[in-house]
């Protein structure tokens, strides 16, 4: 008898304790919140992704990715960013100059990983490199003084003649007010060109500013880099050769798949796995402002020959020599 109550007893015990595992608690997925200036789309974002999933963030399993794109409309970013955090992310991170103000502004607690900040200290986004501090860090997209000046001159080597060069901008992008005034008129004066420039506020004034650019019988279009005229990727480089301008572009996306002729910029695939690494190291517990900004080592050279030929121009042996992509 003594037996079986033991039997009877341990039985009990054993269908009332829950298996260890069950009886672990499953961790909460990380909630991570993204909003970018246009469309979030494009080499860079899916090298994001990629990054968070070798480090083992997956999507669907331990990580829940929040996005929200301006469609090129920075007038709606407060408002996304906002809709974005009502959600409590763990992190937000936002890509391109007026995203990161925007969640700059709307947030001192959430920790922001910013990516493709040209200038964060003129931005007003963190007043030192080496430790930002706050709860604010991220990769920027080149290293000021002169980078501009650099781009007008690869555009001047592909079209040799070209004495006119128009300038697509955006004056709502505080980056472009800062750097344009600096480096573009001393570029253009030592390259001996003038320049057209054509402040572009919203997507829907981009085709008519190409068209001023005709009329002002521009010879090559230069684009500032802005995710309103990055995105659709195709949009402003089908313009351009419609009016059959040579272009150059700050986003390699725009040239190897939309179809524009020059990019010259960063590695968007190297700084987006970084951002993802960045984001990992937070969720581990590393506090933002102790993470310094990166900024890039090397920036690439895109050429899409295919364009070059459409729009009848020979580009420079000389400079297809120092690209590091050639489309064909």
């Amino acid at each position: 008898m003594k037996g079986c109550a033991l039997r009877i007893g341990l039985g009990f015990v054993l269908f009332a304790a829950p298996p260890a595992a069950e009886a672990q608690q499953t961790p909460k997925p990380a909630r991570v919140a993204l909003v970018c200036g246009a469309r979030c789309e494009g080499g860079g974002y899916d090298a994001f992704r990629e990054g968070l999933r070798d480090l083992g963030r997956v999507e669907g399993r331990n990580l829940f990715l929040d996005v929200r794109g301006a469609e090129g409309r920075p007038d709606r970013l407060p408002a996304l960013v906002a809709e974005l955090l009502a959600a409590k992310p763990d992190i937000l991170v936002a890509v391109a100059p007026q995203p990161a103000r925007a969640a700059n502004a709307a947030t001192s607690t959430i920790p922001i990983v910013f990516v493709a900040v040209a200038d964060p200290i003129a931005l007003g986004v963190v007043t030192n490199l080496a430790r930002p501090g706050g709860n604010v860090t991220g990769l920027s997209t080149l290293v000021p003084g002169g980078f501009s000046g650099k781009s007008l001159e690869l555009l001047k080597e592909a079209v040799p003649t070209a004495s006119r060069i128009a300038v697509l901008w955006n004056s709502k992008n505080p980056l472009h007010v800062a750097f344009i005034p600096k480096e573009l008129p001393p570029a253009a004066e030592a390259l001996g060109v003038r320049l057209q420039m054509l402040d572009v506020t919203e997507p829907a004034g981009i085709a008519p500013a190409i068209e001023t650019a005709v009329g002002g019988r521009a010879q090559a279009l230069f684009v500032m880099g802005d995710p309103m005229f990055h995105r659709p990727f195709e949009r402003v480089p089908e313009l351009a050769r419609r009016a059959k301008l040579p272009s150059l572009y700050l986003d390699r996306d725009v040239v190897a798949v939309g179809g524009g002729l020059l990019s010259y910029g960063p590695d968007w695939g190297v700084m987006f796995r970084r951002a993802a690494v960045y984001v990992d190291t937070i969720l581990k517990g590393t506090k933002p402002g102790d993470l310094p900004i990166e900024q890039p080592t090397k920036f690439d050279l895109v050429i899409n020959l295919r364009t070059a030929k459409a729009l009848g121009l020979a580009i420079p042996p000389s400079l297809l020599q120092r690209a590091n992509q050639v489309i064909e």
